[in-house]
């Protein structure tokens, strides 16, 4: 059984490293290529851009939802390079964490001058 926290120090630790080595400003992507290869170097399942489809009556329906990164098929990273996170952000993360099943995932904002300041750890709690 894979350790959820073991994938979540790992997501924070590869942030920070990924963040030190190439700082704030660039794009999104760039970060998100990044940070899935650093997590791929530590073993995990790190797989980037997958597709999320919604569930209609008995059809899965492509709405164009895409997981930034999923790892292990548990969690999931949304990546954003902003001035600032919005109550929207965590919203379409919480919408991914809802559709996907996974119970845990993270906000983070690259645009930042520590990353520190640019993590969520988000956990969806079913009602």
């Amino acid at each position: 059984m894979i350790d959820i926290e073991a994938i979540a120090t790992d997501v924070v630790d590869c942030a920070i490293k990924v963040h030190r080595t190439l700082g704030p400003g660039l794009l999104e992507s760039t970060y998100q290529h990044c940070h899935a290869y650093e997590l791929c170097k530590r073993g995990w399942d790190a797989k980037t851009e997958v597709k999320l489809p919604i569930v209609y009556e008995d059809q899965k329906i492509d709405a164009g939802y895409r997981i930034d990164t999923l790892i292990n098929g548990l969690v999931i990273v949304e990546n954003k390079s902003v001035e600032s996170l919005h109550p929207i952000h965590q919203a379409q993360l919480l919408t991914y964490l809802k559709l996907s099943g996974c119970k845990l995932g993270f906000l983070l904002n690259w645009n930042v001058k520590l990353m520190k300041d640019g993590i969520r750890r988000v956990v969806y709690k079913l009602e």
